[in-house]
C-alpha cells in the first residue's frame, strides 16, 4: 500500500501543513473545520492522480518522491480523464479533459465552513467523488448522519470502501445526483461538489426549514437558507468556484463555426473575461440559455455564437451576444465593480434568481 512508503510522523506533519495552509488562504474559518483537515487525512482517498505534463499527457502519480507533498498541498488533484481513472491509468497516461477531481481543500474548507455543520445534522452530499469531503464530513456531523450520492458506480464503490477502512460507515449511493437521496430525507444540510446552472428542485425540497444548501451555480458557491414557506435565500461566496458538471450539464460538444461566422472589431479586449469577479457578471446578463466557455460564447435558444481573440470578436447566428458582453462590463464599472458576495440568490417555485442593489438604491435581478 501507498501509505507503507511514509511513517506516521511524516503523515500528521503533512495534514498540519496543509491545515496551516488552508487557514491562511481561507482566513477565519471554524476551529472544527480546521480539525476535521487536521484529523482526517486526505491520502488514502486519492493514492494515484495525474499530473498533467508539458507535453499534454496525464500521466499517473503513485508513491514516488513527490507524492505526498502534492496529496497535501493546496491544489486540486485530478484523478479521471475523460472516464479514465487514475489508478487504471498505464505509465504512458492519457489524453483528454479532466471528468472527476479532489477538489481544492481551501475550497473545500470554505464550503464546508459555510454549510456550519454541528454534530448530529443529517447531511447530503451531491457527488462523490474521491470521498474525502464526504469523510470530513463525518468527522464533523458523525458518519451515520452523512449520505453522500454519485452517478457514477466506480466512485461510489470506491468511496464507500475507502471511507470504511478509514472508519467512516456513511452511507453511499449510486444515484442521479439530479434527484438528490429522498429514501434519507429530510437533510439539515445539503453540499454539492458539481457545478450547476440552476438549482435542482430536489435539493431544495430534501432540506428542512432552517436548513442550509451549499452548492456551486454558474461559477459561484451560493449559501442559502430554507425558509418555512419552501422557497431558499441567501448569497455567494466570496471565492470563485470552477467544478466539474453535474452530469448533463457540460457543454462538450460545439464550437463557433467561424469559417461561416463575421467579424467586429470592440474596444472591450477578451481578456475581461479571465477575470473570475466579470465573468460571474457577463454570465447573469448572459442569461439562462448562453453557455460560455473560457471566450467563446453560444445561445442555445437561437444559436447565436461568439469568440473574442484580443479585440476582435467572431461572430454567428441571428445576434451579437458580444454587445451583451460589452454592455454587462460597462454596467460593471459603473456600479463600481460589484462583487459576488454582494449579490443575493434566490430559489423557489416561481423561479431561481439573483439580485443586486446598487448605492442608489435600485435593484437589478436576472433568472438563472
Amino acid at each position: 500500500m501507498t501509505t507503507l512508503l511514509h511513517d506516521d510522523e511524516q503523515l500528521l506533519r503533512a495534514r498540519v501543513v496543509l491545515a496551516s495552509k488552508i487557514e491562511r488562504v481561507s482566513g477565519a474559518l471554524s476551529s472544527r473545520v480546521v480539525e476535521a483537515f487536521l484529523n482526517v487525512p486526505r491520502h488514502p482517498f486519492v493514492p494515484v492522480f495525474y499530473r498533467l505534463e508539458q507535453d499534454g499527457v496525464h500521466r499517473p502519480c503513485r508513491a514516488d518522491a513527490g507524492w505526498l507533498r502534492e496529496v497535501y498541498a493546496d491544489r486540486v488533484l485530478v484523478t479521471e480523464v475523460d472516464g479514465v481513472h487514475a489508478e487504471d491509468a498505464g505509465p504512458e497516461g492519457v489524453r483528454g479533459v479532466a471528468t472527476s477531481s479532489s477538489t481544492l481543500p481551501s475550497l473545500m474548507a470554505d464550503m464546508l465552513d459555510a454549510l456550519d455543520v454541528r454534530p448530529g445534522d443529517r447531511v447530503l452530499e451531491i457527488g462523490t467523488g474521491t470521498g474525502y469531503n464526504a469523510a470530513l464530513l463525518c468527522h464533523l456531523a458523525g458518519a451515520a448522519h452523512v449520505t453522500t450520492v454519485d452517478r457514477a458506480e466506480y466512485l461510489v464503490a470506491t468511496a464507500r470502501t475507502r471511507l470504511g477502512e478509514a472508519g467512516f460507515e456513511a452511507v453511499a449511493v449510486r444515484v442521479d445526483g439530479a434527484d438528490g437521496y429522498p429514501d434519507g430525507a429530510p437533510y439539515d444540510r445539503v453540499i454539492a461538489t458539481c457545478g450547476v446552472r440552476r438549482l435542482p428542485p430536489a435539493w431544495l425540497d430534501q432540506c428542512v426549514p432552517g436548513g442550509l444548501v451549499v452548492a456551486p451555480v454558474g461559477g459561484a458557491v451560493a449559501r442559502l437558507t430554507k425558509l418555512p414557506d419552501g422557497r431558499a435565500v441567501g448569497r455567494f461566496l466570496h471565492r470563485p468556484a470552477a467544478f466539474m458538471p453535474l452530469r448533463g450539464e457540460g457543454t462538450a460538444g460545439w464550437e463557433v463555426a467561424e469559417a461561416r461566422a463575421g467579424s467586429r472589431a470592440t474596444e472591450l479586449d477578451s481578456y475581461v473575461l479571465d477575470d473570475p469577479g466579470f465573468a460571474f457578471w457577463a454570465d447573469l446578463h448572459l442569461g439562462p440559455t448562453v453557455v460560455r466557455d473560457g471566450r467563446a460564447l453560444r445561445d442555445f435558444a437561437d444559436g447565436s455564437t461568439a469568440r473574442a481573440h484580443g479585440r476582435t470578436v467572431v461572430l454567428g447566428g441571428p445576434r451579437d451576444l458580444w454587445r451583451t458582453v460589452e454592455a454587462a462590463h460597462r454596467a460593471w464599472l459603473d456600479q463600481n465593480r460589484p462583487r459576488r458576495e454582494w449579490l443575493t440568490v434566490e430559489a423557489g417555485p416561481e423561479g431561481q434568481f439573483v439580485g443586486c442593489t446598487a448605492p442608489d438604491g435600485s435593484t437589478v435581478r436576472w433568472s438563472l
